[in-house]
């Protein structure tokens, strides 16, 4: 029993990250299970299905584009950029609730990350690729992609250092590779877990080449845990410098709309936003069909959304504000721009995006949604939609309607957009069922330690 309200007030805020009663072992077992054993198979091969599908219409998308070129897409003069771009932003502001559940709150001491950090981090690292393939696309020649990278040549012909899309390539190859080693590292002791614990000699020799030769000894502990934080440090201030320098992409622009200092905030924002919205997405479905619940408990869930709520009102800030600004300005192609935004052609997307993030994400200030799992989960779908939306408000709305009427146009995704589009969600989702199948979707070395410090409190942690 607590000796003082002090502590019992500690227990109460620590008590939903692991339920009372999971042991170390039972836990180990429980999340290497998925990966040794492949409970719920039948499952799991009806998602892989449809992911298959998605890759198949990703394909036929490509084959099309690259064979006929951009002209395929509905692309055109005044709107050269369309859903692609909107699509790419999107990915890319996905990708950054892996980093920041890893990293930032690895750094903050913050327990509750150590159920969802796994896959968020797989999440990043496979959003990051699906939204890879936009600008390549948009190359012109994409097999020449290389062009952008300051490799040696006698030639001395080196990219256009002012140009965004080499900022982005930078950005983006940086936010990945260190992704990409930052969430290998907490593999390596949960590979040697896998080793020791499989009975199949295949499983023995992947998992033992994949956990270089780790045995658990302090010195591997003390170098792991310096690297970690070390990767963790590093890390951190990609958060806000990757969807920064995508957000440069429209603010160093002169068109109207884009020409704003208040977008890498509020791009970051935005990223961080939809980023936990499919974090929820990808937690709830899991949590029920693997019976994780005692693992990814209701805080897991309800914090999450607290930080859904938190980025929510600052994109709310970041929208009152652009709003203002306009008005402020006394710009009168910004001006317009707004007004075209509200009571223009694509003004059905614009209030489709105010009322869900500004009215309906207040809806998590209530603790009766954010605990409960179909209503959140809904909403994070309806979030993510929203975000997309709000993408696609940015480019086309602001690229339709410019500076001179004459060349003013509309915008119609073709058939081709689409088959992109759904093809990445086929990608990711492949790429995910792998993760889920062959990887331990949960850091199993942490949350021995957190199951150790129940224990220690009497079944609390």
């Amino acid at each position: 029993m607590p000796d003082s309200i002090e502590e019992l007030s500690r227990i109460e805020d620590l008590l939903p990250v692991v339920e009372p009663g999971v042991t170390p072992a039972g836990l180990t077992d429980q999340i290497a299970d998925v990966t040794l054993k492949h409970p719920n198979t039948k499952t799991w091969l009806l998602f892989l299905a449809l992911a298959t599908v998605g890759l198949g219409a990703l394909t036929a998308g490509f084959a099309a584009l690259l064979l006929r070129g951009v002209g395929v897409w509905g692309i055109d003069i005044p709107v050269g950029w369309g859903i692609d771009i909107a699509s790419f932003v999107w990915w890319i502001g996905i990708g950054h609730a892996g980093t920041l559940i890893s990293a930032i709150l690895l750094l903050l001491h913050q327990g509750w990350r150590n159920s969802i950090n796994r896959f968020a981090e797989a999440m990043t690292l496979f959003a990051v690729m699906c939204a890879g393939m936009y600008p390549l696309a948009h190359l012109g020649r994409p097999y020449l992609f290389y062009w952008l990278l300051p490799y040696p040549n006698n030639m001395s012909v080196w990219p256009q250092f002012r140009s965004p899309l080499v900022w982005d390539v930078f950005a983006v190859s940086t936010y990945f590779t260190v992704s990409l080693i930052f969430w290998y590292s907490a593999l390596i002791p949960d590979f040697a877990t896998l080793r020791d614990k499989a009975t199949r000699r295949s499983h023995q020799y992947v998992y033992g080449f994949l956990s270089l030769g780790w045995r658990g000894s302090a010195r591997h502990w003390q170098n792991f845990e310096s690297a970690y934080l070390l990767l963790a440090g590093f890390a951190t201030p990609l958060v806000l410098s990757v969807h920064t320098v995508v957000s440069f992409d429209f603010a160093v622009a002169i068109v109207p709309g884009w020409h704003s200092s208040i977008f890498p905030p509020y791009f970051v924002a935005g990223a961080i936003y939809s980023g936990f919205a499919m974090v929820v997405m990808l937690a709830v479905p899991v949590r029920k069909i693997w019976h994780l619940e005692n693992v990814i408990t209701m805080r897991h869930l309800d914090n999450a959304a607290k930080v859904i709520l938190a980025t929510g009102l600052i994109v709310d800030y970041g929208y009152l504000m652009e709003a203002f600004m306009s008005w402020y300005g006394a710009d009168t192609y910004d001006s317009y721009m707004m007004y075209n935004r509200m009571t223009g052609p694509y003004n059905p997307v614009f209030w489709a995006v105010m009322i869900i993030n500004v009215v309906g994400v207040q809806a998590l200030w209530f603790k009766s949604v954010r605990r409960n799992v179909l209503a959140l989960w809904v909403m994070s779908w309806v979030i993510q939609t929203a975000m997309w939306f709000e993408r696609y408000m940015i480019i086309i709305s602001s690229l339709h309607r410019d500076y001179l009427p004459r060349s003013w146009g509309m915008y119609s995704a073709t058939v081709y957009d689409w088959l992109v589009f759904c093809g990445s969600w086929g990608l990711f989702l492949f790429c995910f069922l792998l993760f889920l199948r062959y990887v331990p979707m949960i850091t199993m070395f942490e949350m021995r330690q957190t199951a150790h410090k129940a224990a220690s409190t009497g079944g609390y942690a």
